[in-house]
Protein backbone atom coordinates (compact mmCIF):
# COMPACT_ATOMS: atom_id res chain seq x y z
CA UNK A 1 0.00 0.00 0.00
CA UNK A 2 0.64 3.29 -0.50
CA UNK A 3 0.73 6.97 0.81
CA UNK A 4 0.77 10.41 -1.34
CA UNK A 5 4.45 10.72 -0.43
CA UNK A 6 5.32 7.17 -1.84
CA UNK A 7 8.20 7.30 -4.65
CA UNK A 8 6.68 5.73 -8.16
CA UNK A 9 9.07 3.91 -8.34
CA UNK A 10 7.63 1.75 -6.14
CA UNK A 11 4.27 1.76 -8.20
CA UNK A 12 5.01 1.57 -11.18
CA UNK A 13 9.03 0.64 -11.84
CA UNK A 14 11.54 2.22 -12.45
CA UNK A 15 11.39 2.26 -16.38
CA UNK A 16 7.98 4.15 -16.04
CA UNK A 17 8.66 6.12 -13.17
CA UNK A 18 11.71 7.52 -14.87
CA UNK A 19 10.08 8.34 -18.05
CA UNK A 20 7.47 10.08 -15.76
CA UNK A 21 10.25 12.38 -14.01
CA UNK A 22 12.01 13.06 -17.63
CA UNK A 23 8.57 14.10 -19.06
CA UNK A 24 6.49 16.01 -16.37
CA UNK A 25 8.76 16.12 -12.90
CA UNK A 26 6.33 13.59 -11.41
CA UNK A 27 8.22 11.42 -8.63
CA UNK A 28 5.50 10.69 -6.24
CA UNK A 29 2.15 9.24 -5.81
CA UNK A 30 0.93 13.07 -4.98
CA UNK A 31 2.53 14.51 -8.13
CA UNK A 32 0.66 11.51 -10.61
CA UNK A 33 -2.52 12.64 -8.93
CA UNK A 34 -2.09 15.92 -9.29
CA UNK A 35 -1.23 15.42 -12.85
CA UNK A 36 -5.50 16.19 -14.27
CA UNK A 37 -7.44 14.96 -17.12
CA UNK A 38 -8.05 18.06 -19.95
CA UNK A 39 -11.10 16.07 -21.10
CA UNK A 40 -12.71 12.56 -21.66
CA UNK A 41 -13.74 10.61 -24.09
CA UNK A 42 -17.07 9.21 -23.69
CA UNK A 43 -17.18 5.75 -24.74
CA UNK A 44 -19.40 5.01 -27.93
CA UNK A 45 -18.99 8.64 -28.86
CA UNK A 46 -15.70 8.72 -31.56
CA UNK A 47 -13.21 11.83 -31.42
CA UNK A 48 -14.24 14.52 -34.41
CA UNK A 49 -11.44 13.32 -36.79
CA UNK A 50 -12.43 16.80 -39.08
CA UNK A 51 -11.04 19.09 -36.32
CA UNK A 52 -7.40 17.44 -36.01
CA UNK A 53 -4.39 19.93 -37.01
CA UNK A 54 -1.50 19.23 -38.24
CA UNK A 55 1.79 18.87 -35.52
CA UNK A 56 -0.63 18.56 -32.97
CA UNK A 57 -0.34 15.62 -30.09
CA UNK A 58 -3.12 13.64 -30.27
CA UNK A 59 -5.26 11.00 -28.10
CA UNK A 60 -8.52 9.89 -30.25
CA UNK A 61 -10.91 7.04 -30.11
CA UNK A 62 -11.57 6.14 -33.45
CA UNK A 63 -13.38 2.87 -35.58
CA UNK A 64 -10.90 0.86 -37.94
CA UNK A 65 -12.47 1.54 -41.65
CA UNK A 66 -10.43 -0.94 -43.57
CA UNK A 67 -6.49 -2.50 -43.64
CA UNK A 68 -4.71 -2.58 -46.42
CA UNK A 69 -0.78 -4.18 -46.26
CA UNK A 70 1.14 -3.14 -49.53
CA UNK A 71 4.52 -3.20 -50.27
CA UNK A 72 6.67 -0.36 -52.05
CA UNK A 73 10.73 1.02 -51.47
CA UNK A 74 11.30 -2.55 -50.63
CA UNK A 75 9.16 -1.80 -47.44
CA UNK A 76 5.97 -2.96 -46.29
CA UNK A 77 3.24 -0.62 -45.34
CA UNK A 78 0.21 -1.08 -43.37
CA UNK A 79 -1.89 1.57 -43.91
CA UNK A 80 -4.90 1.24 -41.64
CA UNK A 81 -7.99 4.30 -41.84
CA UNK A 82 -10.03 4.86 -38.96
CA UNK A 83 -12.53 6.89 -38.95
CA UNK A 84 -15.87 8.83 -36.97
CA UNK A 85 -18.16 7.84 -39.70
CA UNK A 86 -17.81 11.18 -41.33
CA UNK A 87 -14.04 11.86 -41.48
CA UNK A 88 -11.13 9.41 -42.13
CA UNK A 89 -7.34 9.87 -40.61
CA UNK A 90 -4.45 6.94 -42.17
CA UNK A 91 -2.43 5.10 -39.47
CA UNK A 92 0.80 3.90 -41.15
CA UNK A 93 3.16 1.25 -39.86
CA UNK A 94 6.62 0.50 -41.92
CA UNK A 95 7.22 -2.76 -41.67
CA UNK A 96 5.17 -4.13 -38.88
CA UNK A 97 2.83 -6.41 -41.27
CA UNK A 98 2.13 -8.12 -38.02
CA UNK A 99 0.02 -5.82 -36.28
CA UNK A 100 -2.73 -6.87 -39.22
CA UNK A 101 -3.71 -9.57 -36.81
CA UNK A 102 -5.34 -7.04 -34.58
CA UNK A 103 -6.21 -3.59 -36.39
CA UNK A 104 -8.95 -5.30 -38.05
CA UNK A 105 -11.95 -3.83 -39.77
CA UNK A 106 -14.86 -2.70 -37.25
CA UNK A 107 -12.42 -2.61 -33.38
CA UNK A 108 -12.49 0.59 -31.81
CA UNK A 109 -9.84 2.04 -29.95
CA UNK A 110 -7.57 4.88 -28.96
CA UNK A 111 -4.63 5.98 -30.83
CA UNK A 112 -2.09 8.62 -30.27
CA UNK A 113 0.88 10.03 -31.86
CA UNK A 114 1.61 13.88 -34.11
CA UNK A 115 -1.05 14.64 -36.61
CA UNK A 116 1.29 14.79 -40.11
CA UNK A 117 0.51 15.19 -43.77
CA UNK A 118 1.51 13.34 -46.86
CA UNK A 119 -0.01 14.43 -50.29
CA UNK A 120 -2.60 16.33 -48.28
CA UNK A 121 -3.87 14.01 -46.27
CA UNK A 122 -3.44 13.56 -42.33
CA UNK A 123 -2.08 10.63 -41.19
CA UNK A 124 -0.42 9.28 -37.78
CA UNK A 125 3.19 7.44 -38.78
CA UNK A 126 3.46 4.62 -35.98
CA UNK A 127 0.91 5.68 -33.79
CA UNK A 128 0.70 3.99 -30.06
CA UNK A 129 -2.52 2.71 -29.71
CA UNK A 130 -4.80 0.73 -27.05
CA UNK A 131 -7.66 -1.22 -28.73
CA UNK A 132 -11.05 -1.33 -26.76
CA UNK A 133 -12.27 -5.07 -25.71
CA UNK A 134 -14.83 -6.28 -27.70
CA UNK A 135 -18.04 -6.09 -26.58
CA UNK A 136 -18.02 -9.60 -25.38
CA UNK A 137 -15.39 -8.72 -22.57
CA UNK A 138 -17.46 -5.37 -21.35
CA UNK A 139 -16.55 -6.21 -17.59
CA UNK A 140 -12.74 -6.21 -18.61
CA UNK A 141 -13.31 -2.97 -20.40
CA UNK A 142 -14.53 -1.45 -17.88
CA UNK A 143 -11.83 -2.35 -15.72
CA UNK A 144 -9.68 -1.41 -18.02
CA UNK A 145 -10.41 1.86 -18.71
CA UNK A 146 -12.09 2.90 -15.71
CA UNK A 147 -15.73 3.22 -17.16
CA UNK A 148 -17.58 4.84 -19.45
CA UNK A 149 -15.66 8.18 -19.24
CA UNK A 150 -11.98 8.07 -20.80
CA UNK A 151 -9.61 10.30 -19.35
CA UNK A 152 -7.23 12.22 -21.82
CA UNK A 153 -4.03 13.53 -20.60
CA UNK A 154 -1.44 15.71 -21.24
CA UNK A 155 0.84 13.41 -22.81
CA UNK A 156 4.13 12.96 -24.78
CA UNK A 157 5.33 10.61 -27.60
CA UNK A 158 6.73 8.26 -25.11
CA UNK A 159 4.03 8.29 -22.51
CA UNK A 160 0.60 8.61 -24.07
CA UNK A 161 -2.41 9.02 -22.59
CA UNK A 162 -3.37 5.51 -21.80
CA UNK A 163 -0.40 4.49 -20.22
CA UNK A 164 -0.65 7.15 -17.58
CA UNK A 165 -3.92 6.07 -17.20
CA UNK A 166 -2.73 2.61 -16.50
CA UNK A 167 0.52 4.26 -13.71
CA UNK A 168 -3.02 6.16 -12.32
CA UNK A 169 -4.71 3.08 -12.00
CA UNK A 170 -1.89 1.54 -9.89
CA UNK A 171 -1.50 4.30 -7.97
CA UNK A 172 -5.35 4.74 -7.09
CA UNK A 173 -5.73 1.19 -6.49
CA UNK A 174 -2.56 1.22 -4.17
CA UNK A 175 -3.61 4.28 -1.99
CA UNK A 176 -4.43 3.90 1.98
CA UNK A 177 -6.79 6.02 2.84
CA UNK A 178 -5.47 9.04 4.41
CA UNK A 179 -6.44 12.04 6.29
CA UNK A 180 -7.85 15.40 4.76
CA UNK A 181 -6.36 18.55 5.49
CA UNK A 182 -9.38 20.72 4.29
CA UNK A 183 -11.28 21.14 7.59
CA UNK A 184 -14.89 18.65 7.09
CA UNK A 185 -17.36 22.21 7.81
CA UNK A 186 -15.78 23.95 4.56
CA UNK A 187 -15.80 20.45 2.60
CA UNK A 188 -19.48 20.58 3.85
CA UNK A 189 -20.30 23.89 2.74
CA UNK A 190 -19.66 23.84 -0.94
CA UNK A 191 -20.41 20.00 -0.61
CA UNK A 192 -16.99 19.29 -1.94
CA UNK A 193 -15.95 15.48 -1.37
CA UNK A 194 -13.02 14.57 0.48
CA UNK A 195 -9.70 14.32 -1.08
CA UNK A 196 -9.32 11.19 -1.75
CA UNK A 197 -12.71 10.81 -3.07
CA UNK A 198 -11.88 14.23 -5.53
CA UNK A 199 -8.74 12.33 -6.75
CA UNK A 200 -10.55 9.02 -7.59
CA UNK A 201 -13.46 11.26 -9.16
CA UNK A 202 -10.87 13.02 -11.45
CA UNK A 203 -9.10 10.53 -12.39
CA UNK A 204 -11.92 7.86 -12.72
CA UNK A 205 -15.50 9.59 -13.06
CA UNK A 206 -18.32 7.29 -12.44
CA UNK A 207 -20.24 10.19 -14.77
CA UNK A 208 -18.85 13.64 -15.45
CA UNK A 209 -21.30 15.75 -12.77
CA UNK A 210 -18.54 13.79 -9.91
CA UNK A 211 -15.22 15.02 -12.43
CA UNK A 212 -16.69 18.46 -12.14
CA UNK A 213 -17.28 18.43 -8.38
CA UNK A 214 -13.95 17.01 -7.97
CA UNK A 215 -12.31 19.65 -10.48
CA UNK A 216 -14.07 22.34 -8.12
CA UNK A 217 -12.77 20.85 -5.33
CA UNK A 218 -9.04 20.63 -6.24
CA UNK A 219 -9.14 23.64 -7.43
CA UNK A 220 -10.44 25.43 -4.44
CA UNK A 221 -7.77 23.66 -2.69
CA UNK A 222 -4.81 25.59 -4.73
CA UNK A 223 -6.72 28.67 -4.30
CA UNK A 224 -6.93 28.25 -0.48
CA UNK A 225 -3.76 26.80 -0.09
CA UNK A 226 -2.07 29.93 -2.05
CA UNK A 227 -4.29 32.42 -0.28
CA UNK A 228 -2.78 30.70 2.87
CA UNK A 229 0.68 31.10 1.40
CA UNK A 230 0.39 34.92 0.93
CA UNK A 231 -1.39 35.09 4.61
CA UNK A 232 1.92 33.87 6.16
CA UNK A 233 3.74 36.51 4.12
CA UNK A 234 2.10 39.18 5.13
CA UNK A 235 2.13 38.24 8.72
CA UNK A 236 6.09 37.98 8.10
CA UNK A 237 5.83 41.69 6.49
CA UNK A 238 4.44 43.15 9.50
CA UNK A 239 7.18 41.17 11.15
CA UNK A 240 10.18 42.53 9.56
CA UNK A 241 11.39 46.07 11.13
CA UNK A 242 12.79 48.68 8.82
CA UNK A 243 13.27 52.55 9.12
CA UNK A 244 9.83 55.08 8.84
CA UNK A 245 10.08 57.17 5.84
CA UNK A 246 8.11 59.95 7.63
CA UNK A 247 9.66 62.80 6.20
CA UNK A 248 12.29 65.35 7.75
CA UNK A 249 11.30 68.11 5.88
CA UNK A 250 8.35 68.43 3.43
CA UNK A 251 10.37 71.08 1.45
CA UNK A 252 10.55 68.33 -1.55
CA UNK A 253 6.97 67.57 -1.65
CA UNK A 254 5.93 70.75 -0.88
CA UNK A 255 7.51 71.77 -3.66
CA UNK A 256 6.86 70.01 -6.24
CA UNK A 257 3.17 69.99 -5.60
CA UNK A 258 3.31 73.52 -5.87
CA UNK A 259 4.76 73.62 -9.36
CA UNK A 260 2.36 70.85 -11.00
CA UNK A 261 0.15 72.44 -13.41
CA UNK A 262 -2.42 70.13 -12.18
CA UNK A 263 -4.27 69.18 -8.83
CA UNK A 264 -4.60 65.50 -7.85
CA UNK A 265 -7.82 63.99 -8.73
CA UNK A 266 -9.53 62.52 -5.44
CA UNK A 267 -8.47 59.28 -6.57
CA UNK A 268 -4.68 60.15 -6.60
CA UNK A 269 -5.31 62.22 -3.16
CA UNK A 270 -6.53 59.39 -1.52
CA UNK A 271 -3.86 56.91 -2.90
CA UNK A 272 -1.14 59.33 -1.61
CA UNK A 273 -2.86 59.67 1.88
CA UNK A 274 -2.69 55.35 2.03
CA UNK A 275 0.98 55.60 0.60
CA UNK A 276 1.97 58.27 3.26
CA UNK A 277 0.93 56.20 5.99
CA UNK A 278 2.43 53.12 4.98
CA UNK A 279 5.61 54.94 4.31
CA UNK A 280 5.11 56.12 7.64
CA UNK A 281 5.10 52.55 9.30
CA UNK A 282 7.98 51.29 10.84
CA UNK A 283 7.38 48.03 8.28
CA UNK A 284 7.85 48.04 4.94
CA UNK A 285 4.97 49.47 2.72
CA UNK A 286 3.83 46.33 0.10
CA UNK A 287 1.35 48.17 -2.39
CA UNK A 288 0.28 47.60 -6.05
CA UNK A 289 -1.24 50.89 -7.61
CA UNK A 290 -3.08 49.79 -10.63
CA UNK A 291 -5.02 52.42 -13.32
CA UNK A 292 -4.78 52.62 -17.30
CA UNK A 293 -2.66 54.56 -18.94
CA UNK A 294 -2.92 58.23 -18.41
CA UNK A 295 -4.71 57.45 -14.80
CA UNK A 296 -1.78 59.21 -12.95
CA UNK A 297 0.25 56.48 -11.39
CA UNK A 298 3.68 57.99 -12.38
CA UNK A 299 3.22 61.34 -10.98
CA UNK A 300 1.52 59.08 -7.62
CA UNK A 301 4.66 57.15 -7.43
CA UNK A 302 7.15 60.21 -7.88
CA UNK A 303 5.31 61.81 -4.99
CA UNK A 304 5.95 58.89 -2.73
CA UNK A 305 9.87 58.96 -4.19
CA UNK A 306 10.24 62.68 -3.21
CA UNK A 307 8.83 62.11 0.04
CA UNK A 308 11.57 59.35 0.92
CA UNK A 309 13.90 61.50 -0.10
CA UNK A 310 12.49 63.96 1.95
CA UNK A 311 13.57 61.65 4.94
CA UNK A 312 17.12 61.35 4.13
CA UNK A 313 16.67 58.41 1.85
CA UNK A 314 17.12 56.86 -1.81
CA UNK A 315 14.46 55.58 -4.00
CA UNK A 316 15.16 53.13 -7.40
CA UNK A 317 12.23 52.65 -10.45
CA UNK A 318 12.79 49.93 -11.85
CA UNK A 319 11.48 49.53 -15.50
CA UNK A 320 11.24 46.38 -17.95
CA UNK A 321 12.82 47.86 -21.12
CA UNK A 322 15.03 50.71 -21.38
CA UNK A 323 12.46 52.18 -23.77
CA UNK A 324 10.20 52.05 -20.57
CA UNK A 325 12.92 53.49 -18.49
CA UNK A 326 13.88 56.18 -20.80
CA UNK A 327 10.03 57.29 -20.89
CA UNK A 328 10.25 57.05 -17.09
CA UNK A 329 12.91 59.40 -16.93
CA UNK A 330 12.19 61.74 -19.28
CA UNK A 331 8.66 62.26 -17.49
CA UNK A 332 9.76 62.45 -14.16
CA UNK A 333 12.23 65.19 -14.76
CA UNK A 334 10.12 67.16 -17.13
CA UNK A 335 7.67 66.86 -13.93
CA UNK A 336 10.66 67.83 -11.50
CA UNK A 337 11.87 70.42 -13.64
CA UNK A 338 15.38 72.51 -11.52
CA UNK A 339 13.92 69.95 -8.47
CA UNK A 340 15.38 67.17 -10.13
CA UNK A 341 19.04 69.02 -10.78
CA UNK A 342 20.94 68.92 -7.93
CA UNK A 343 24.52 69.30 -8.49
CA UNK A 344 24.33 71.31 -11.15
CA UNK A 345 24.11 74.88 -11.69
CA UNK A 346 20.52 75.23 -12.73
CA UNK A 347 19.22 74.08 -9.94
CA UNK A 348 17.05 75.75 -7.27
CA UNK A 349 17.72 75.76 -3.72
CA UNK A 350 16.07 72.71 -2.79
CA UNK A 351 15.89 69.30 -5.42
CA UNK A 352 18.31 66.25 -5.80
CA UNK A 353 19.81 64.29 -8.37
CA UNK A 354 17.75 61.98 -10.84
CA UNK A 355 19.71 59.84 -13.03
CA UNK A 356 19.12 56.86 -15.37
CA UNK A 357 21.11 53.69 -15.71
CA UNK A 358 20.64 51.13 -17.90
CA UNK A 359 23.05 48.48 -19.43
CA UNK A 360 23.56 50.89 -22.93
CA UNK A 361 25.87 53.21 -20.95
CA UNK A 362 29.54 53.08 -21.17
CA UNK A 363 31.30 51.65 -18.28
CA UNK A 364 32.47 55.30 -17.56
CA UNK A 365 29.09 56.53 -17.31
CA UNK A 366 28.04 53.50 -15.13
CA UNK A 367 31.07 53.84 -12.74
CA UNK A 368 29.69 57.84 -12.07
CA UNK A 369 26.45 56.60 -11.45
CA UNK A 370 27.54 53.81 -8.98
CA UNK A 371 29.51 56.37 -6.95
CA UNK A 372 26.78 58.86 -6.97
CA UNK A 373 24.37 56.01 -5.75
CA UNK A 374 27.15 54.38 -3.03
CA UNK A 375 27.63 58.74 -1.66
CA UNK A 376 24.15 59.24 -1.52
CA UNK A 377 24.04 62.09 -4.00
CA UNK A 378 21.83 60.54 -6.17
CA UNK A 379 18.08 60.61 -4.45
CA UNK A 380 16.40 59.20 -7.44
CA UNK A 381 17.69 55.97 -10.01
CA UNK A 382 15.23 54.85 -12.75
CA UNK A 383 16.72 51.80 -14.50
CA UNK A 384 16.92 48.71 -16.31
CA UNK A 385 18.17 45.05 -14.98
CA UNK A 386 21.41 47.18 -14.87
CA UNK A 387 20.30 48.25 -11.45
CA UNK A 388 20.77 44.77 -9.97
CA UNK A 389 24.18 44.71 -11.52
CA UNK A 390 26.95 43.71 -8.44
CA UNK A 391 28.75 47.34 -8.82
CA UNK A 392 25.00 49.02 -7.79
CA UNK A 393 25.60 49.97 -3.81
CA UNK A 394 23.39 52.20 -2.42
CA UNK A 395 24.12 54.62 0.83
CA UNK A 396 20.70 54.12 2.14
CA UNK A 397 17.92 52.53 -0.60
CA UNK A 398 14.15 53.31 1.02
CA UNK A 399 12.14 52.55 -1.80
CA UNK A 400 11.36 50.49 -4.77
CA UNK A 401 9.34 51.02 -7.44
CA UNK A 402 8.85 47.79 -9.81
CA UNK A 403 6.75 48.81 -12.97
CA UNK A 404 4.70 45.74 -14.86
CA UNK A 405 6.14 43.49 -11.75
CA UNK A 406 4.77 40.92 -14.39
CA UNK A 407 7.33 41.51 -16.79
CA UNK A 408 10.42 40.37 -13.81
CA UNK A 409 10.96 37.22 -11.94
CA UNK A 410 10.43 37.48 -8.37
CA UNK A 411 14.57 37.09 -8.05
CA UNK A 412 15.06 40.30 -10.29
CA UNK A 413 12.77 42.22 -8.01
CA UNK A 414 14.07 40.98 -4.91
CA UNK A 415 17.97 41.30 -5.91
CA UNK A 416 17.32 44.94 -6.14
CA UNK A 417 15.66 44.91 -2.91
CA UNK A 418 18.37 43.00 -1.49
CA UNK A 419 20.74 46.23 -1.84
CA UNK A 420 18.92 48.09 0.74
CA UNK A 421 20.82 48.21 4.14
CA UNK A 422 17.17 47.41 5.89
CA UNK A 423 14.16 45.92 4.09
CA UNK A 424 12.83 48.99 1.89
CA UNK A 425 9.23 50.12 0.60
CA UNK A 426 7.72 48.48 -2.45
CA UNK A 427 5.42 50.32 -4.74
CA UNK A 428 4.39 48.09 -8.02
CA UNK A 429 2.81 49.68 -10.63
CA UNK A 430 0.47 48.52 -13.36
CA UNK A 431 -1.05 49.26 -16.11
CA UNK A 432 -2.55 46.03 -17.09
CA UNK A 433 -6.66 45.84 -15.51
CA UNK A 434 -5.89 43.30 -13.22
CA UNK A 435 -9.58 41.89 -12.02
CA UNK A 436 -10.26 41.22 -8.24
CA UNK A 437 -10.33 37.77 -7.83
CA UNK A 438 -6.91 37.66 -9.72
CA UNK A 439 -5.33 40.04 -7.61
CA UNK A 440 -5.94 38.42 -4.46
CA UNK A 441 -3.95 35.45 -5.64
CA UNK A 442 -1.40 36.40 -7.67
CA UNK A 443 -0.58 39.61 -5.47
CA UNK A 444 -1.87 38.70 -2.42
CA UNK A 445 0.81 39.84 -0.78
CA UNK A 446 0.46 43.43 -1.75
CA UNK A 447 -2.08 45.94 -0.56
CA UNK A 448 -4.50 47.38 -3.40
CA UNK A 449 -4.75 50.80 -4.75
CA UNK A 450 -6.96 51.01 -7.95
CA UNK A 451 -6.64 55.04 -9.77
CA UNK A 452 -10.36 54.76 -11.08
CA UNK A 453 -10.75 58.25 -12.79
CA UNK A 454 -8.57 60.00 -15.44
CA UNK A 455 -7.33 63.79 -14.35
CA UNK A 456 -9.05 66.52 -16.05
CA UNK A 457 -8.68 66.69 -19.82
CA UNK A 458 -7.21 63.27 -20.24
CA UNK A 459 -9.07 61.50 -23.33
CA UNK A 460 -9.66 57.81 -22.27
CA UNK A 461 -7.86 55.23 -24.00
Amino acid sequence: MADLSTRLTNIVGDRTAQVLDNSFGISTVNDLLRHYPRRYVVRGELTDISTLVADDEVTILAEIEAVKLRRANGKNILEVIVTDGSANLSLTFFNQAWREKDLRAGRVGLFAGKIGVFKGRRQLSHPDYQLIPDGDNVDEAVAEFAGKFLPVYPATAKLPSWKIMQCMKLALDSLDDFPDYLPSEIAQQFAYPILKKAFLDIHQPPDLQSAENARNRLTFDEALLLQLLLGQRRAEIVKLSTKSRTPNTRLLVAAFEKTLPFEFTAGQSAVNDEIEKDLSNNYPMHRLLQGEVGSGKTVVALRAMLSVVDSGGQTALLAPTEVLAQQHYRTITQLLGKLAQAGTLEASDIGTKVELLTGSLSTAEKKLIHSNLASGETGIVIGTHALISDGVVFKDLGLVVVDEQHRFGVEQRDALRMKAKQPPHLLVMTATPIPRTVAMTVFGDLDISTLKELPKGRVAI
